[in-house]
């Protein structure tokens, strides 16, 4: 566990977005449980929109991520990159080392490692390796940050399948979910607007996994063994 003095979670995904989607269930439920939450997205998110250019999408997107990271309750970590750039490269691996060091976390979260977008694949193999070197006295990240050597566990959404908001919905957060959400419309490269919760989970595995919900103040079923994570707070 974190040697401060509740256990942190950083959630570390691509695009501003990504969290909400996949992740922010899960943190919502760790921090009514006590735990410290933290927000990473990897991107600043400039590629978003068919409408506003590049910088415009950009400062759009930052003040739209820093307030979901508000509504969670979780502390913000400004992108390092931009769209379809994140590659897994030793600059942006230690500055997400540099993160990782500074968060401290008993818990990671981010994306499959396999899954529709490279952005998502990239993200997550940098979260991987900078969770791993985050004790190596050696490593040096950017930042300089100290090592740091307590036990982290890394949590893979699944790739896209399940609206995590949504299974976090019972702890009355609702409206935050909503807000989430409701932003400039994202677009797919056929020009139609992405839908709330995205389709990339067979129905077969839907269903299983909507058989593992259980009812209570803490909904710890879907995108990762939240019961665990909980459990061990």
């Amino acid at each position: 566990m974190s040697s401060s003095p509740v256990p942190a979670a950083l959630a570390i995904a691509a695009h501003p977005d990504d969290i909400e989607y996949v992740m922010a269930g899960t943190l919502l439920a760790l921090r009514k449980a006590g735990w410290a939450i933290h927000y990473f997205n990897l991107s600043t998110g400039n590629c978003g929109s068919l409408e506003m250019d590049a910088e415009a999408t950009a400062r759009t997107r930052l003040g739209e991520a820093q307030e979901a990271a508000r509504r969670l309750g979780a502390e913000f970590h400004p992108p390092i990159a931009n769209d379809l750039e994140i590659v897994y490269s030793v600059e942006l691996l230690r500055k997400v080392a540099a993160v990782v060091r500074q968060v401290n976390p008993s818990i990671v979260l981010t994306h499959a490692l396999s899954d529709y977008m490279e952005d998502h694949m990239e993200t997550a193999r940098l979260a991987v390796t900078a969770t791993f070197a985050r004790g190596m006295p050696n490593y040096r990240s950017i930042p300089p940050r100290k090592p740091v050597l307590e036990p982290c566990v890394v949590y893979h959404a699944m790739p896209h399948g399940r609206d995590d908001v949504e299974i976090a919905a019972p702890i009355r957060l609702r409206e935050d979910a909503d807000h989430l959400h409701d932003r400039h419309p994202v677009h797919d490269l056929a020009g139609h607007q992405r839908p709330r919760a995205p389709a990339f989970l067979s129905r077969r595995a839907a269903e299983e996994q909507h058989a593992r919900e259980v009812e209570g103040d803490l909904i710890l079923a879907g995108t990762f063994p939240q019961a665990a994570l909980v459990g061990a707070a």
